[in-house]
Parts: C-alpha cells; sequence; structure tokens
C-alpha cells in the first residue's frame, strides 16, 4: 500500500443526472484523449476529428445508420431497441440514427416497424435515449411515411412465404389485414405500385399531403418531448417523399407533379415545416437516394426531359434544402425502382455523396453504403468526399468498429471503463484503448505485453 496521496479518495463516480448509477466515462467512449496526455493523438485522423453542428457536438465520425428491427409493438419501442441501440452507444459510435420512425400508422413499412404518431409512443423512446445520452452518446430519429412500399412483411416473413412457394415462384410482399396489415390504405404520388408483388397504392389528394405535412410536424413536437438531439427527414429509398421525386413514381399533372421544381415541392415543404418546429438549435438531416439506379440517362438528350432521378436531379434538391435549412444530406441511391441494376462494391455509393459535396460545398454530407474499412472510411473523410461517415450492417457484425478503427488508425480513444479490460489495460490502469500511458511498467500486471493485442486478450 502506498501513501503518495492519503487524503484522496477514489470513488466509481456516477454519470451526473442519470436516472440510475452508471460509471462515469471520461472523455466519453468512443472519443479521443486529448493531446497533452496522449501525443500519439497530436494529429488526429479526420475519422476522430470532433464535428459540431448548430449547438450540438458529435465526439467523432463513426455514425449508425437507421436500421429497421421490425420489432415495435404497435409502433412502441420494446427492451430489443434498448439493447440493440444501448449496444452502440457503449461501443463509441459519434452518433446513433434510431430506424425509421412512422410519423402515422400507414406511414409504417410493416406491422412491426417504429412509430411516432401517438403520445404513448414517447415513454419507450425516451427511456433509450436517456440511457444514450448517459453514456455520452448524441442521439436522433428518422421520421419516414413508407407510401407506396407501406404494409408489407418483415424480411424473415417474405422469406418463409418464398420457401413455400418454391423456388421461381413470385412471393407476394404485402401484410394483408389478416397479417396485421393495411393495403388498402396505402398512399402514393400516383396509383403506381412499387411492382407487381406490393400493393397497388391511392394517390394522395391534396388535403392527404397536407395531413402528411401535419403528422411530420406533430412527430417532430413528441421528439422534442423524447430529447432528440437531432432529427432525419427519410426521403430515400422509394418511400414516400423519395417516391415523390422520380419521373419514374410520380405522374401526377398537379403543383406535386410533372417539371423537376413541383416533384421537390413535398419533400421541402416537410422540411421546412419540421425545422420550424424543429427549432434553430438542433441539427436536421435528410436522407436522399441520388439514383433510381434505372437504365439509360437521367435526362433525355434531345427532349430534355427527366426521364428517371439521378445525381443531376439530387444536386438540386440538395441546394434547395440547404435553403430550407437542412445541416446534413446522408446520401444514399436506389429503393424506388423495382428493375433497378446496382454495382455493388466498396464504397459504391460514395461518388454520390462528393458529387453533393462537391456542388454543394456548404451543405455537410454523409456518405453510405459498403464503407467496412477504417483506412477506407478515413479516406472518404481526409479527401473531401464526405464530412461523415454512416455504417449500418458492418456495426451489426461488428459492434465495436469504432474502437476497431481507433487501434487500425493508431488513435488512443475511450473504451467504457466497463470494458476496459479488454482493450488496453485492467480497469482502473489504461484508461485508453490500446494506449496504457497513464500507468508505470511498474503498476502493470506481470507477464502480458503491453499494449494488449486481440491476440493476448
Amino acid at each position: 500500500m502506498g501513501d503518495r496521496a492519503p487524503n484522496k479518495l477514489y470513488r466509481n463516480e456516477r454519470v451526473p443526472g442519470a436516472d440510475q448509477f452508471y460509471p462515469a466515462n471520461d472523455p466519453a467512449i468512443g472519443a479521443a484523449f486529448p493531446a497533452t496526455t496522449h501525443p500519439r493523438n497530436a494529429r488526429l485522423p479526420t475519422l476522430f476529428q470532433p464535428l459540431t453542428v448548430r449547438t450540438t457536438t458529435f465526439k467523432n465520425r463513426i455514425w449508425v445508420s437507421p436500421m429497421c428491427q421490425y420489432s415495435s409493438d404497435g409502433g412502441h419501442a420494446t427492451d430489443w431497441h434498448l439493447v440493440h441501440i444501448g449496444g452502440f452507444a457503449t461501443r463509441g459510435a459519434g452518433a446513433i440514427l434510431l430506424e425509421a420512425t412512422a410519423v402515422s400508422p400507414e406511414g409504417r413499412i410493416s406491422p412491426e416497424d417504429a412509430g411516432l404518431w401517438t403520445d404513448t409512443q414517447i415513454a419507450p423512446l425516451k427511456r433509450i435515449v436517456d440511457f444514450c445520452h448517459a453514456q455520452g452518446c448524441v442521439v436522433g430519429v428518422q421520421l419516414a411515411h413508407a407510401g407506396r412500399k407501406a404494409s408489407t412483411a418483415a424480411p424473415w416473413v417474405r422469406a418463409r412465404r418464398a420457401r413455400d412457394a418454391g423456388e421461381g415462384v413470385p412471393v407476394s410482399q404485402v401484410a394483408q389485414r389478416e397479417e396485421g396489415g393495411w393495403p388498402d390504405e396505402v398512399v402514393g404520388p400516383s396509383d403506381i405500385p412499387f411492382s407487381d408483388m406490393f400493393p397497388k397504392p391511392t394517390p394522395l389528394t391534396l388535403d392527404g399531403i397536407q395531413r402528411v405535412v401535419d403528422a411530420f410536424a406533430e412527430a417532430t413536437e413528441r421528439c422534442k418531448r423524447v430529447g432528440f438531439d437531432f432529427i432525419e427527414i427519410h426521403g430515400a429509398h422509394g418511400y414516400l417523399l423519395s417516391s415523390f421525386l422520380s419521373p419514374l413514381s410520380n405522374h401526377r399533372t398537379d403543383a406535386y407533379g410533372g417539371p423537376l421544381s413541383n416533384r421537390l415541392r413535398l419533400p421541402l415543404e416537410v422540411a421546412k415545416r419540421v425545422r420550424e418546429v424543429w427549432g434553430a438549435e438542433k441539427p436536421l438531416f435528410f436522407r436522399l437516394s441520388a439514383t433510381d439506379w434505372a437504365a439509360g440517362p437521367e435526362q433525355d438528350p434531345q427532349s430534355g426531359a427527366w426521364r428517371s432521378w439521378g445525381i443531376e436531379q439530387s444536386t438540386v434538391l440538395s441546394r434547395a434544402l440547404a435553403e430550407a435549412g437542412i445541416d446534413l444530406v446522408d446520401v444514399s441511391a436506389g429503393g424506388n425502382w423495382a428493375a433497378q441494376q446496382i454495382p455493388l462494391g466498396p464504397g459504391y455509393q460514395v461518388p454520390f455523396a462528393a458529387a453533393i459535396k462537391h456542388a454543394v460545398p456548404g451543405l455537410l454530407v454523409g456518405a453510405v453504403g459498403l464503407i467496412t474499412d477504417p483506412q477506407q472510411a478515413e479516406d472518404v473523410l481526409k479527401d473531401g468526399k464526405a464530412d461523415v461517415v454512416f455504417l449500418a450492417r458492418e456495426l451489426l457484425r461488428h459492434v465495436d468498429w469504432p474502437l476497431h478503427a481507433a487501434r487500425a488508425l493508431g488513435v488512443a480513444v475511450h473504451p467504457a471503463v466497463q470494458y476496459e479490460r479488454a482493450w488496453g489495460g485492467d480497469a482502473g490502469l489504461s484508461g485508453a484503448l490500446d494506449c496504457p500511458t497513464t500507468a508505470t511498467e511498474e503498476e502493470l500486471p506481470a507477464g502480458r505485453d503491453w499494449p494488449i493485442t486481440p491476440s493476448a486478450a
């Protein structure tokens, strides 16, 4: 027993203001240590540099994409969501974006999708958000309306149908009313279904369009009561707002169809209304599909008519969104054209993000799509192709990816104190991922090489 600080007390400090005991993490989980204590952090990779958007600071630029879980109960989050989202919060993600959350019951993709159309859905979400905040993580939600792709079955339910039908037999994607669906209430810009296996939508009336805008506004008010740090509006993947954008799915002849300015109208009305309700302090994002992946050019070379949705129109939309108060566009692609041909490969959607970043330099841009390697992610940001990266399936496979990325890029970051022993020392000794510089050699456990490598754990 030493007597170097005989009067000093050592406590397992708690997170201030939390509704139950959680050990405090300082700095936050996944945040880089200051260079004053960890010299290797003097020149941080962009991936681990903080980013401030309005009044919100994100500790790093590894963000969790919204991923549907098909596990809600009447639109209410369950303990599955607490564990699912909580895992990302305790493993160092810079931000977590909760799954597509419907602004109305008929706006769900499946009967088991998340929702925020009624006040009873606030408390289960607030429990999740409060937990994330206690772990030092920024958390937002994606507000959505599925449009003509609503009332469909969960993926594993569709898979069972396909097995029973036999190989090569077309299988309906529709959740029928007896299966909890609402196929007769599905809406879209026109009466064009996504495919023969999806519900046939009823074209929205002008009153129906206004109800959609109002539903986004009402859900935004509930987001404030939940305590979300940011909101993303879902305008991608062939769901309602996306389907209004594309001439392949929008054949309207009124103020919401035809010319590009008309097809942009509903997404922009939603963006402006959400910003108005959300206020000026917190970030507001918009996810878009940069292309339909349809064959042929986006614009007819002879007539100049738009044939499908693509990067040129996406750039026009992005400029208009910036003027409407959107801080960041989350650039995805596809989902609106059943015959799409997607050239899958590492970072296959990054060029779209880079094009918008170049064309609209004042707008923050997120890149997504088969970003799986730390150096790949860092290069996207370092080369100015995007400001943040969104990861999805890679984080389902490797929830600790932010900590692995720090190790790969030589950054000393803070793992959760409860998990320090797995990353660079016994709890209370190193306090730094793969960088036990806060302990002397004499204080480190004997018989072990430091820093710990995965093979030594």
